[in-house]
């Protein structure tokens, strides 16, 4: 079904994924020219999915092929070492990231700001707390094209790619919608939704990129990934799913996300 991928660089097709995600939230943003806001307990659920998918995807997609090529060149506790670093890495990164850059999660109150302090008006706070979302995506999608060349085979690249662009159209919505409450027009909301997400495709060629040209680094990139998307998944879109009280309606979408991806992985990998 993609064979016309397979003979093009692992960067063009990190490039084409990181594309088809960022159009992904950019149809998410369009929602904004049907509708002023959506159903707070359907964007929980949205958001639980995006996190259930973004789980799956963690272990199925890049620990566990991280695990395996770490084992064929660090046999030391079964090549676990390599990808405990990557994946503490990740995490430490997106952290700092978090702590210094200025955001504001949607629904949040201004008071509740994160990063350093700035006039930032509320509409870039949410923008930026979205595109902080993004970056480990389009990384993660990145590494697995890359990985693709090694001999993981294209099919599991593909299902990642799929995958997170599904959770990225909630993710649009959740940045276009709440700009449009703020005052925006509806062509500035999708503008700004859509920018958000750009993020990914640029990101993608740089994780497709240090892969392909840095062979031994595979290992620590997957983990890195992987480390980097649970801590988004923990820090924002838990919380954010949890912060309307829908909670049960978050954690189906958590399950099903979880569901929808792994099948994604098992049956295109």
């Amino acid at each position: 079904m993609f064979e016309f991928l397979e003979g093009w660089h692992p960067v063009e097709q990190a490039l084409a994924a990181g594309l088809f995600t960022w159009g992904m939230t950019a149809a998410g943003a369009g929602l904004v020219f049907f509708f002023k806001e959506v159903n707070r307990k359907i964007l929980d659920g949205m958001l639980g999915f995006a996190a259930g998918v973004m789980i799956a995807a963690s272990f199925w997609s890049l620990l566990a092929p991280a695990i395996e090529h770490s084992e064929q060149s660090n046999p030391f506790l079964g090549g676990v070492v390599p990808v405990l670093f990557g994946f503490l890495l990740g995490g430490v990164c997106m952290r700092l990231i978090d702590i210094y850059l200025p955001h504001l999660h949607p629904g949040a109150p201004p008071e509740e700001t994160e990063g350093i302090k700035t006039t930032w008006h509320r509409s870039m706070l949410l923008i930026s707390a979205i595109t902080l979302h993004n970056i480990p995506e389009g990384l993660a999608v990145g590494v697995a094209f890359g990985a693709a060349a090694s001999g993981d085979g294209i099919g599991a690249a593909i299902a990642l790619a799929i995958g997170i662009g599904l959770q990225n159209f909630p993710e649009g919505a959740a940045v276009s919608l709440p700009l449009r409450r703020e005052g925006l027009s509806r062509k500035e909301s999708f503008w700004w939704g859509q920018l958000s997400a750009l993020v990914e495709p640029i990101a993608a060629v740089l994780g497709a990129a240090v892969v392909v040209y840095m062979d031994p680094l595979l290992p620590y990139a997957l983990a890195f990934a992987a480390g980097a998307m649970i801590f988004v998944v923990v820090e924002e879109l838990v919380p954010e799913a949890h912060r309307g009280g829908n909670g049960d309606v978050a954690t189906m979408g958590v399950m099903i996300g979880f569901s929808v991806m792994m099948v994604l992985d098992v049956g295109l990998g």
